[in-house]
Order: C-alpha cells, then sequence, then structure tokens
C-alpha cells in the first residue's frame, strides 16, 4: 500500500524524472499486489492490478510528446 501512495504522490509531480520513477513505483505496487492477490486467493484482486497497469502504460505512453512517440 504504501508504494502505491508513494508511486501516486510521484505521479503527480511537475518533474518529469519523479513522474517516471512514480510509474516505476506503480509497476513495483502492481506486482506486489498481485502477489498477495494470488497467495490470499483474491483473484479480483489480481485481474484489478492487471488493468491498473495496462491504464499506467495508456498514461505514461500519452505523457510521452508526440515526436517521440513511434
Amino acid at each position: 500500500m504504501a508504494t502505491t501512495l508513494v508511486a501516486a504522490w510521484l505521479v503527480g509531480s511537475q518533474s518529469k524524472n519523479r513522474r517516471n520513477l512514480g510509474f516505476w513505483c506503480f509497476v513495483a505496487s502492481n506486482v506486489l499486489w498481485v502477489l498477495w492477490g494470488w497467495h490470499d486467493s483474491a483473484y479480483a484482486l489480481v485481474a484489478l492490478q492487471f488493468g491498473l497497469f495496462v491504464l499506467n502504460l495508456r498514461g505514461a505512453r500519452k505523457n510521452e510528446p508526440r515526436s517521440a512517440r513511434s
């Protein structure tokens, strides 16, 4: 939970480096939540984390300047 909160704080930053770090913190939190959810058979939590990961990827991609996208 703490990793998720730190990630949300960092993603809200105006600094590109902090937003990037926040993205990776979110990825780490997704992995941690999936491990816990799988261990406790909380499969809805696991599915939610996969969905949130995809949304984070979309957000990171949309945050790039258009010229940097391929």
